[in-house]
């Protein structure tokens, strides 16, 4: 059973976001049945989330962050999940 994707930051799970949730980063565009063997990084939603972040702006659109038997978050929903109030930020 997968579970449901997030939207705008919002998660349709009753606990919450899962931040520590599998996840891997792709260029964007990459599709299709190769696309697995394309992976860039494997990590955490909240690290692939960073990574992104902290990227500059116009770089963010080139990556896309895939959970597993979920939707692909292009950047813009991946800013959204970074400025989130549940966002686990590093502390300084």
């Amino acid at each position: 059973m997968s579970q449901p994707s997030t939207f705008r930051g919002e998660s349709q799970l009753p606990h919450g976001i899962e931040w520590d949730q599998d996840a891997t980063l792709h260029h964007a565009g990459d599709a299709g049945v190769l696309a697995e063997l394309k992976v860039l990084r494997h990590g955490h939603l909240a690290d692939l989330i960073r990574y992104i972040a902290l990227l500059p702006a116009a770089q963010r659109d080139q990556y896309e962050i895939e959970r597993t038997g979920h939707h692909r978050i292009k950047s813009e929903e991946a800013m959204e999940l970074y400025n989130h109030p549940g966002f686990p930020h590093a502390d300084a």
